[in-house]
Parts: structure tokens; sequence; C-alpha cells
């Protein structure tokens, strides 16, 4: 089957980017699982702090903001809390500073989240500019407008082969074969594995686990409006999720690519992390699980075409971020790949340029 473009990998990254570029293009979008979003953008904190995150990230976040602040019902307000022991006094600036939070008093960030031990707890940071994200809305939205224009969304669909010939890439999958003049690779945690099944050199991509548990609401009390939280260094960070908290040792365990599960003891550990500075003990674990967060050597995205071959686009490396920077992120390949202006500074171009890795 032809098209004018396929692009493999139906997370967050390749749905939003169908989105964008289905009004100019005939698409096939290839998702290897049964249902898309399977890996790392179903695993999600979901959260828009705009802020957080590697700089270009940081970019591509704000330029997100006029989107998801237009689209009705996507986010609602969580605010965001830093907390820090008198030991973690220069990592607490630092995040602190990174992420424009204002300092409060430990009574008043008791006032929020009681269960705050302030004998552990020396330095409290927040802000309101967090905002959860309906990460299935979301989804839905970039996956209807996609298929309103006509593109062509395939599950199931694990690629087993790769090739070029005559202007046009072949793709072979169980559920047959497709071919375009353009090949988009959004294939996450396998975006390398993807490159060389194509022939092009991989940018060194490097997967990481990241864990996740959810426990009781602790108390019993009422969460739903507690800020996330997040200990200095990043070393543990808290959500409110479905009447319940979501606890992650923020653990960043360099991984093959694979269908990622949380390993006990680093979730003990975080959990641990978290504990010492409340006084609520966890008593038990509802659920846990964990995804892969995809970094270039950089850890800036790659987005654009590769300078060798240049009908293969790189949409890749979102690093747990690709909720948060899909908008932007999205509508410059859209561009790119449309060869129309983006509107974006050159110096953010070339920070996500895979030229720069030539």
């Amino acid at each position: 089957m032809s098209t004018d473009v396929i692009i493999i990998g139906g997370g967050i990254a390749g749905l939003s980017l169908a989105a964008r570029l289905a009004p100019f293009a005939h698409i096939t979008l290839l998702e290897g699982e049964s249902n898309l979003a399977h890996h790392a953008s179903s695993r999600s904190a979901a959260l828009f702090e705009p802020r957080y995150g590697a700089p270009a990230v940081v970019e591509l976040s704000l330029a997100s903001e006029a989107f998801f602040m237009a689209a009705e019902g996507i986010l609602s307000p969580r605010g965001l809390m830093m907390l820090g022991r008198e030991d973690e006094a220069e990592a607490f600036r630092h995040d602190a500073d990174s992420m424009s939070l204002g300092p409060i008093t430990v009574d008043e960030a008791r006032a929020m989240v009681p269960i705050i031990n302030p004998e552990v707890i020396a330095h409290a940071a927040y802000a309101p500019h967090a905002w959860d994200i309906d990460t299935d809305l979301l989804l839905q939205r970039f996956t209807r407008e996609a298929r309103a224009e006509g593109t062509q969304i395939v599950t199931h669909a694990q690629v087993t082969a790769i090739t070029r010939q005559d202007g046009e890439w072949h793709v072979t999958t169980p559920q047959g074969s497709y071919s375009a003049p353009m090949l988009v690779n959004a294939a996450g945690a396998w975006v390398d594995v993807v490159a060389q099944m194509a022939g092009i050199a991989p940018l060194g991509f490097t997967p990481y686990r990241r864990s996740m548990a959810r426990i009781p609401a602790p108390g019993g009390l009422d969460v739903s409006r507690w800020p996330m939280l997040f200990g200095a260094g990043e070393s543990w960070y808290a959500k409110p999720d479905a009447g319940a908290l979501i606890v992650s040792p923020a653990d960043e365990d360099l991984m093959e690519p694979h269908d990622a599960w949380a390993d006990d003891m680093v979730l003990a550990e975080g959990l641990a992390r978290y504990e010492a500075v409340m006084t609520e003990p966890v008593t038990r674990v509802l659920a846990n699980w964990a995804g892969l967060r995809t970094f270039s050597p950089d850890r800036n995205p790659v987005i654009g075409h590769d300078p060798q071959t240049p009908s293969f686009f790189w949409l890749a490396g979102q690093g747990g971020q690709g909720f948060q920077s899909c908008p932007a992120a999205s509508q410059l390949a859209s561009d790119l790949l449309c060869g129309t202006p983006t509107g974006l500074p050159d110096r953010l171009l070339a920070d996500l340029s895979p030229k720069r890795f030539a």
C-alpha cells in the first residue's frame, strides 16, 4: 500500500504529528502493539509543567502552552511543590529556581499537604503553574483529528523489515507492506533499532526506566487538591491520582528497549525516601508499573530530517516530556516536513536538529 508518509510509532509523538500533518499528506501510522500509546505514553505522570526538563524541552513546552490553554478539558489545576531537608539546601534552590517556584514556609506547605513532616523538611517552595493533563482525552483528540483527514492507523503492525528502492521506503509488517517516499521514526525507545533496520546510522538514544507505585490516600485524607510534590534533586515525586497517590523513586536505570516493569527494590527505596519526609507511613501498594524515558546523547529531543538521508525523519528523544511538549514538537515536525516556516528561533532548531550529531 502506497502513501505519502509512513509514521512508525503510535505514541503521543507519532499521533500528534499525524494530526498536524494529515491535512497536507496521506499518512499511514504503524503501531506494533494492539493499542495505541502502549508504552511510555500510557505510563506518564501526566503533568504540564512547562519549566521542567532540558532547555530545548522547556522552550517547546512553553511554546505549547497556548494550545493547552485553549484545549477544552485537557488541563486541570494541580500546582507544584518542592520540598527539601536541611542538607538539601543547594539542590532545593537549584530546582526551585529552575522551575520558577516561590519560597513558602513549612507551615504554609503543611496547610496544603498536612502530612509533611516539619521535623524533617526545612525548605519548601510552590507555584500554581502546573496542570494535570488528561492524556486519554488528548490522545483521543489527536487520533480523531488524524483519522478525520484520512490517516490510516494500523495496530499489531510490528515492523519486521525496512528497505528503500527507487525513492520509496518499503516497510514490512504482519499486517502487510507499506511504501512512501517519507519515513518518520517516532518509535520511542526503539528509534535506533528502527534506524538500523532502515540502514540509517543510529544517534545513540538511551532508554531509562522510570517506576511508579500507587498507594492509598495517606491517612484516608482527601488528596484531590494536593499539588504535585517533588523531593529536592528529584529524589522522588508524588502526585494525586484518582483518589490515591502515585509515588515515583524518580529512577533512571539504563535499559534495553522492552515492555518495562517496575523493580521491587527500586520502588521500595523510592517509597522510603518519600516516607522519610512524611508523617504518614506507606501501608501498602495498590499497583505498580514502569515506563522507558528515552534520551538523545545531549538529552534534547531530535526533530528533523536525517542529514545523510533526508527522506528519513527523526521525531524522538522526548525523555518523558512528550505530552507537555507535543503541541509545539508536532507542529515543528509538520512544518519541517511541509517545508513551511516554523516560527521558532534558529538556535532552538539547531538544538533539536539531528545535524548536531553529524
